[in-house]
C-alpha cells in the first residue's frame, strides 16, 4: 500500500477497546490490543477470535495436535474503551502544545 494514501486509525498497540461486533461482542468489557495491521486495517485482540490451528508434529512439537490462539478482527469492529464514562467512546484528534493527541468524545478526556 502507498504511503499518500495510508490510511489513519485511533487504535493503537496496547489500547483498551471493546469488541463492539461479532461473535465475542460485549459493550462493557474491555480487551487489549496486542497488534495492529494498518495495510489489512485489523487488529489482533487478547481473548477475541479464538480460531483453533491443527499440526502436525515436528522437531519443536513432538506431539502436534490442536493449538488454539486469536485471529485478527477488522478494526470497524471494535471501539475505544473511555475508563472514565465506562463504555466505549469515539475518538477526536487535535493538537496540544505541538503534538497531536487523542481526546474521547463522550468525557472529553486525552487518551494516553
Amino acid at each position: 500500500m502507498s504511503n499518500r494514501f495510508k490510511p489513519k486509525f485511533n487504535i493503537k498497540k496496547g489500547d483498551s477497546v471493546v469488541v463492539i461486533a461479532g461473535d465475542d461482542k460485549d459493550l462493557k468489557k474491555p480487551r487489549k490490543v496486542l497488534e495492529v495491521f494498518p495495510d489489512k486495517s485489523r487488529v489482533l485482540i487478547e481473548g477475541v477470535n479464538i480460531v483453533t490451528k491443527h499440526t502436525k508434529p515436528s522437531a519443536q512439537n513432538t506431539k502436534g495436535g490442536i493449538l488454539k490462539k486469536e485471529a485478527a478482527v477488522h478494526i470497524s469492529n471494535v471501539m475505544l474503551w473511555d475508563a472514565k464514562a465506562g463504555e466505549g467512546s469515539k475518538i477526536k484528534r487535535t493538537r496540544e502544545g505541538g503534538k497531536l493527541v487523542r481526546i474521547s468524545k463522550k468525557s472529553e478526556e486525552v487518551i494516553k
